[in-house]
């Protein structure tokens, strides 16, 4: 029974054992099939991708592929449109050119008709001239003084009685209205002048200052007529310095310098120079001053503040000792009163009154004739042309054109002919030193010159930097040679070359 369960237990194992391994086995054949399918359906979807990008990128290449032809046809077509404009304009450029020679030889055969048809119109005039000279048995320049002579003689007594007439019912009418517009603008203005030529003289405090104003070795009286250019005079003379110079401006520099060195009591070179260039200062503001108060005075508006400071040099300018600024005023107060009784226009004339000598602030500057320097001047700041036409003839060297211009001129005259008014002798001696001094500057290692003792004698001051000693003496000759070959002047003329050399450095 044992054995019989052993037999039926080991049956049923070995059943048991053959029937889980087919399971088994089936159940690995179940799970393998399982894992193809899937493969197998993840390899169709990897194709169907596949098939679906390569459609893509086909379509994507194709697209490209497209717009690439489109911009190549358009770009040919643009191509072919340029090439067609550049066609066009040379067949317009061709057709041009062809259209200019055409006028080109029309213009010539036009021309050489021209030449033709003068060429015979002067053959004709001529056969015409020689049948009527022939005709009239007198040549061309005989018939017209032929005609001139009878014309002549038939107007002769017309016009000699005309003028008998006219002469004898105005001349005194014109006699007695001018007498009475001369005494009626002279009694209008009456103006007294102050004589101021060539010296200006410095009260000093105490006779102690002149030795500070010589300074030691006398260094401090060159260094300051080096700077101004004027000669002081410190003689015996109780509390007084004189300094001399025919230049006005020059003594007026000089003047404020030394007032101001002997109120502050430093006199030495170097403070001199400090001081001179604050007088400058000080007579530039003077000069605008004086400008603007002489057309305030005139009543003459609008003019540009250069314009009136280039007015207001003529303060320290002379003419035959007359101050030329006062006399600008004398001749706008005249010419504005004439005017007025003659009825022209007193604006334009008191405006050319006071300018008509505006170019003598600069005339030893600028080369030419005062009149013409007046007039570039009035051009450059844009004075009218009515101003410069009435300014510029009263010394007749252009023709008197307006009635202004006429009045202009007589109230010059009237101003500078007046019993007082004018030197001549002075005129000619300030005349003579700018002529020196303009000489010596013309040498170029000359810096500056400056004549004194009433043109006895010239100091030059000449650039150390352009000449040395034995230059400075070579030069001193050649000056006095220059001066002895083209100037006339009484007695003899000391020439004075200076050389100085400075070497200036800075402690920091």
């Amino acid at each position: 029974m044992s054995i019989l369960s052993f037999v039926i237990g080991a049956v049923a194992l070995v059943i048991g054992l053959v029937a889980g391994y087919y399971a088994r086995q089936s159940m690995a054949k179940g799970r393998l099939s399982t894992a193809e399918g899937q493969a197998e359906k993840m390899m169709k979807e990897a194709e169907k991708k596949a098939a679906d990008i390569t459609l893509d990128a086909k379509n994507k290449a194709v697209g490209i592929l497209d717009e690439a032809k489109k911009e190549s046809q358009l770009k040919e077509e643009e191509f072919r449109e340029q090439k067609r404009r550049v066609e066009k304009r040379e067949e317009q450029l061709e057709k041009r050119l062809e259209d200019t020679d055409r006028e080109k030889q029309s213009l010539l055969k036009k021309a050489d008709e021209i030449r033709a048809i003068q060429a015979e119109t002067e053959r004709l005039r001529s056969e015409e001239l020689k049948r009527l000279e022939k005709i009239a048995g007198l040549s061309k320049e005989d018939a017209s003084k032929e005609v001139f002579r009878i014309v002549e003689e038939e107007s002769r007594d017309a016009v000699a009685a005309r003028i008998s007439k006219l002469e004898k019912e105005g001349a005194d009418q014109v006699e007695e209205r001018a007498l009475n517009l001369m005494a009626t603008v002279i009694q209008k203005y009456s103006r007294s002048h102050v004589s101021e030529f060539t010296t200006t003289t410095v009260t000093i405090p105490s006779d102690d200052i002149k030795g500070k104003i010589i300074g030691k070795e006398g260094r401090n009286i060159r260094a300051l007529e080096k700077e101004t250019g004027v000669e002081l005079i410190v003689d015996d003379t109780p509390e007084s310095v004189v300094i001399s110079g025919f230049d006005p401006v020059r003594r007026e520099v000089a003047r404020v310098a030394l007032e101001k060195l002997i109120a502050d009591g430093r006199i030495h070179p170097a403070r001199i120079e400090e001081t001179v260039e604050e007088a400058r200062r000080d007579i530039d503001q003077k000069i605008k001053e004086a400008g603007e108060a002489a057309a305030y005075e005139a009543g003459v508006a609008g003019l540009h503040p250069k314009l009136l400071y280039i007015l207001g040099r003529l303060r320290f300018r002379y003419s035959y000792k007359q101050n030329v600024l006062l006399h600008s005023l004398e001749v706008s107060y005249i010419a504005g009163a004439l005017a007025a009784e003659l009825g022209a226009n007193v604006a334009v004339a008191k405006k050319a009154g006071l300018l008509h000598d505006i170019g003598k602030a600069v005339d030893h500057e600028i080369e030419g004739t005062h009149v013409n320097i007046g007039i570039r001047i009035l051009e450059k700041f844009n004075v009218q042309k009515e101003v410069i036409d009435a300014m510029k003839s009263h010394h007749d060297e252009y023709p008197q054109t307006t009635v202004e211009a006429s009045i202009v001129t007589a109230a010059d005259i009237i101003s500078a002919g007046r019993p007082g008014a004018r030197k001549e002798t002075a005129e000619k001696y300030l005349k003579r030193l700018e002529e020196l001094e303009a000489l010596i500057n013309s040498f170029p290692a000359v810096e500056k010159s400056y004549a004194i003792q009433a043109g006895r004698e010239v100091r030059v001051f000449v650039n150390p930097g352009k000449t040395d000693d034995l230059g400075a003496s070579k030069l001193a000759r050649e000056i006095a040679d220059r001066i002895q070959d083209e100037l006339k002047y009484p007695g003899e003329i000391r020439v004075v070359v200076m050389r100085e050399t400075r070497a200036i450095e800075f402690a920091r």
